[in-house]
């Protein structure tokens, strides 16, 4: 029975090399990885209550909605990418990247239930440009090509099929890029579209409102903006009023142009303490402004670092008189005691992450990476 790469090999006139095969979540040296961004602008005080200066406990208004959850709505999006081989075009080597996304949607009707609600899976390739040996146009040439892929019997007996190639540029390196990192990148692109695509449809379902919020689990700043169907966020940012994203991976020095020892002040915060909320903007994503505040939802005696426990949260300003005063210091206080009584039970001995773990973000997750193919299944496909 043929594999995936015989068929490419053949299809775009390529010279396969039948290269090692191998997760890049699984090989790659562990690093600091933010879910913030380096190029911010902070604007000014993010919220109302501009006479807030030092940090502020939440724990009372916590303990008085207890039982009455704001977030019913838990998002998340991962991805696992391989390279599944090297290819020759045009005298060059190329790699082939190919990709499993998962973008999923769980729901709490109430405190004895919690569901999925919505799962996007699709399996996806990432080839260089000049796979296209057509030179016609790429979109007609890729999707012609997936389609002819998805009918051959190793995808079919398994009931499998690709949902998308995805070329990235084969243009010539600069300094320290890979080509590799530009096909993990296009497979990044496409899972943000799908986040911002099931956003979209919770909406138009009328599932969010002020009663009803969703957590996004990680930034709202969504890298690869301006690619994709949604292009640009400021159009779609009304989708967002009843979205909030909360990052356990941020850079504590992010707003430290703004404040001076931001970094010690968030480590510093005393449990259930939040700070004063900041106003930025960010180049990459136009005509959109950002509130953001940190949040101590565990104690620093249990942690094994100054910021675990610490979670970072953002909230898009959608509205006109949000981006002149700032988001309702109300609401963020409301946000924030909703996100500590979300703090139990706890994924401890599960996740290395637990001090910064929600725990329905916690099984949101679980759920989408219990729906992907093995690994070994996975490459054995090509």
């Amino acid at each position: 029975m043929k594999k995936i790469l015989d068929f490419i090999e053949k299809k775009t006139y390529g010279k396969s090399y039948k290269s090692y095969k191998y997760c890049f979540e699984k090989i790659e040296v562990p690093k600091l990885d933010y879910d913030d961004k380096q190029d911010i602008v902070i604007k000014r005080k993010g919220e109302t209550d501009t006479g807030l200066k030092t940090t502020k406990s939440i724990k009372k208004l916590a303990d008085e909605i207890v039982g009455k959850p704001l977030f019913k709505y838990f998002l998340d999006g991962s991805r696992r990418t391989y390279k599944v081989d090297d290819i020759a075009y045009d005298k060059k080597l190329y790699p082939i990247i190919a990709g499993q996304i998962g973008v999923g949607i769980c729901y709490r009707e109430n405190k004895n239930s919690f569901n999925a609600f919505s799962l996007r899976n699709p399996l996806v390739i990432s080839l260089p440009g000049n796979a296209n040996s057509e030179h016609s146009n790429d979109d007609l040439f890729f999707n012609n090509l997936i389609e002819k892929l998805n009918k051959q019997e190793i995808l079919t007996k398994q009931k499998l099929e690709f949902n998308k190639i995805l070329p990235y540029s084969h243009s010539a390196l600069k300094n320290n890029d890979k080509y590799e990192d530009r096909g993990v990148a296009k497979i990044q692109d496409e899972m943000i579209e799908l986040e911002k695509k099931v956003v979209l449809e919770l909406v138009k379902k009328k599932k969010l409102n002020k009663k009803t919020y969703l957590i996004k689990d990680g930034s709202l700043e969504y890298d690869g903006l301006g690619k994709g169907d949604l292009k640009n966020l400021s159009s779609i940012k009304t989708n967002y009023a009843s979205v909030v994203g909360v990052s356990k991976a941020f850079n504590p020095e992010a707003l430290s142009r703004e404040t001076k020892n931001i970094s010690r002040k968030i480590a510093d915060l005393d449990l259930y303490h939040r700070t004063p909320a900041f106003m930025y903007e960010t180049p990459r994503i136009p005509d959109t402004k950002f509130a953001v505040w940190y949040l101590r939802i565990r104690d620093k005696v249990y942690t094994d670092s100054p910021f675990d426990g610490v979670l970072k949260i953002e909230k898009i300003l959608v509205w006109e008189n949000e981006e002149e005063d700032g988001l309702c210091s109300d609401e963020i206080d409301l946000i924030s005691a909703n996100i500590i009584n979300e703090r139990n039970p706890v994924c401890y001995g599960q996740d290395n992450r637990w001090a910064k773990h929600l725990y329905p973000v916690f099984l949101t997750e679980k759920y989408i990476k219990s729906k992907y193919l093995s690994d070994s299944h996975f490459v054995n496909l090509f």
